[in-house]
């Protein structure tokens, strides 16, 4: 196993901003060549970044024999479009040097929480805004460098509409609320060039509802983008893994019922890559 640190650097990046990769060897005596790599935005209402959603999901990705990557993106004070620029960099990065790190190039999945969500869906739909690609200097040819093959969203901020979890985008936008808040709200994002997503969230979210996750499957279906989505009838926000492993100090946010979503997609990234 391989652990390397990569800072981020865009304009705007705040000094923590970095990339942790954790790469499986390649020995000669194992059949696979080329894995997927899961790379982890944890949530934090774009405030910070939740340690619970960072290296305990990483690490149950390695173990199902995939490459990990986690991003700690930029919150506030940084401001859209600081972060997304940082992941777009990252998944250039991790695309030029997966010939190097075994990585397969077209199974490259972002997966997030909550905000992190938000920031793992953003990319998903502007991947093609030609902002971006004139942030990491490639040519708009070269775009699908930053193209995620997928996408898990676990209990995702979507929306700024009626459903909105008002923290993460007064964070996220500061004083360009009134300018930016419709384009940020994803459900009104999607085309069919969105990648396909796995998506969970529980009924009794009482801090990002069930609704913005409903809101984002209805426009991946209109847009006949493929999606797989759970909803659990108990559990509160942030649950992580959903166990012990991820449980918060104060004794919450472990719901048995809920483990299975790593299961699920785990069998979601052997089916829809013919592993």
């Amino acid at each position: 196993m391989r652990k390397e640190v990569y800072p981020i650097r865009m304009e705007g990046s705040m000094p923590y901003a970095e990339l942790t990769v954790y790469l499986h060897e390649h020995y000669q005596e194992i059949a696979v060549e080329t894995r997927p790599l899961v790379l982890v935005c944890p949530g934090g209402a774009y405030a910070y970044t939740s340690e619970r959603e960072a290296d305990p999901l990483a690490a149950q990705f390695l173990a199902m024999g995939y490459h990990a990557a986690v991003l700690r993106y930029s919150c506030a004070p940084a401001v859209y479009p600081t972060a997304l620029t940082e992941l777009a960099y990252s998944l250039a990065l991790i695309r030029r040097n997966g010939e190097d790190w075994y990585v397969n190039p077209e199974q490259i999945i972002v997966l997030g929480c909550s905000a992190g969500g938000h920031l793992a869906a953003s990319m998903g739909v502007f991947w093609k805004e030609e902002f971006l690609a004139g942030a990491l200097g490639i040519r708009k040819e070269e775009q699908k460098l930053i193209r995620p093959d997928g996408m898990i969203l676990c209990y995702p901020v979507i929306t700024s509409g009626e459903f909105a979890h008002r923290g993460s985008f007064q964070n996220l936008l500061g004083a360009r609320q009134e300018e930016l808040s419709a384009k940020m709200s994803l459900e009104n994002q999607v085309d069919k060039d969105t990648p396909p997503a796995f998506i969970w969230h529980t009924y009794e979210d009482g801090a990002v509802p069930v609704e913005n996750s409903l809101l984002f499957v209805t426009a991946l279906r209109r847009a006949g983008v493929p999606a797989e989505f759970h909803m659990y009838p108990k559990g509160s926000h942030g649950l992580a893994l959903a166990n012990r492993l991820t449980q918060n100090q104060d004794g919450n946010a472990a719901q048995p019922e809920c483990t299975s979503w790593v299961g699920l997609a785990h069998t979601w990234i052997e089916h829809w890559y013919n592993l």
